[in-house]
């Protein structure tokens, strides 16, 4: 009788090998997860709302961008397209188009070149779900392609389409569900492949007491984003102009990013958006820009001023001169800013910590005094 042979290998590695799956790796090698690419934006507010970081930026796996008309969003989504454009010079977008209401010119504006964006026109659910996930199928992980959709709210189901064309007025139950579907199909080709998708959405205000604001479509949006960010905005004015516009970024859900965050984005008619938009806001909210007189602006040394008695604030100031709001948009008022722990306050404040979750046992004078109660 022969004698069988003991495979010398690890049981890891036979695992591996049998997988039938090609990606299967020990997670510590695992490219799924400490090998994923991150594009950072010029607007550093952009990069806090997307990782809870300064110098953060976008990851692979779907964004979705939602709320009113005139809230942003498709620039908003552009603007992250033009970032990863601009980082990987073999990039290409593919545009999945229902609204086509995006005019070339905000392509332009967002220094995307329009060569290298595909534009794939759809009219229902079912066409977008068979040529993305085709299109998903036939790149590779090392292909650098943004996906881009505008918009998931403003697009018919199949079954729709085919009641209109038979004059049937019934409810559409199936277009919830073929959302869902393509959410749940495309969760793992994002991550498997390393790229982005960033989805506009629309919102509607639920019914009850205290209103609030729903992403449209379905669960499945909320189950398969990564991210969604629920959109707000108010008005800036000179006077009684209207200047412009600050967006806030709300962070509904997020895997980075504490959820409930707010992050503010101005816009003005007149400088458009600036790198250092909605950081004004953020520092104020830190002590890192303080208004000692009203209207004006001056950043301080939290670390300096923490030691400084009340009278003796203005030592920790950054700046020989206090300067306007709108002249805080420029490397001389943000620079020294930068050099202090700044960025490590944006952290704590935004980030999602690494925690313990479980403490390893039961401090001694907690456990004395447990007493178990049986119901008869």
């Amino acid at each position: 009788m022969a004698k069988q042979t003991k495979d010398k290998r690890s049981l890891m590695e036979r695992i591996k090998a049998t997988s039938v799956i090609k990606e299967s790796t020990p997670l510590n090698d695992s490219k799924l997860y400490s090998g994923q690419a991150m594009c950072s934006t010029a607007v550093k507010a952009l990069n806090i709302a997307l990782s809870g970081k300064i110098d953060g930026g976008l990851g692979s796996g779907a964004l979705t961008i939602a709320g009113p008309s005139r809230h942003f969003k498709s620039l908003m989504g552009l603007i992250l397209a033009g970032a990863y454009l601009q980082k990987h010079e073999d990039a290409v977008m593919l545009f999945y188009d229902s609204e086509f209401g995006t005019p070339e010119k905000y392509f332009d504006a967002c220094g995307i070149d329009r060569s290298r964006v595909m534009h794939i026109p759809v009219k229902n659910i079912e066409e977008l779900k068979f040529d993305i996930v085709k299109q998903m199928e036939g790149i590779e992980r090392n292909d650098h392609v943004f996906f881009f959709l505008d918009s998931i709210g403003n697009i018919a189901s199949k079954k729709e389409i085919d009641d209109a064309l038979n004059d049937k007025s019934v409810a559409d139950m199936t277009r919830a569900k073929a959302i869902k579907s393509l959410y749940r199909m495309i969760t793992p080709y994002l991550t498997i492949k390393d790229v982005p998708f960033v989805a506009i959405a629309h919102t509607y205000e639920e019914m009850g007491l205290f209103p609030k604001q729903i992403v449209s479509g379905g669960k499945g949006i909320m189950y398969g984003s990564n991210a969604i960010w629920m959109m707000g905005r108010r008005q800036e004015k000179e006077g009684t102009d209207i200047a412009g516009y600050t967006f806030t970024i709300n962070i509904e859900k997020s895997r980075f990013v504490r959820e409930k965050s707010k992050v503010p984005i101005m816009v003005t008619y007149e400088g458009g958006l600036s790198k250092y938009s909605g950081l004004i806001d953020i520092a104020k909210e830190g002590g890192y820009v303080v208004s000692e007189k009203q209207g004006w602006y001056v950043g301080r040394d939290m670390t300096l001023a923490k030691t400084l008695g009340k009278d003796e604030k203005s030592e920790a100031n950054l700046h020989e001169k206090n300067y306007r709001l709108k002249e805080t948009n420029c490397a001389a008022f943000w620079d020294p800013i930068f050099e202090t722990d700044f960025d490590e306050y944006i952290e704590k404040r935004y980030a999602l910590g690494n925690i313990k979750l479980m403490d390893d046992e039961i401090p001694e004078d907690e456990d004395e005094d447990l007493e178990f109660v049986v119901e008869e």
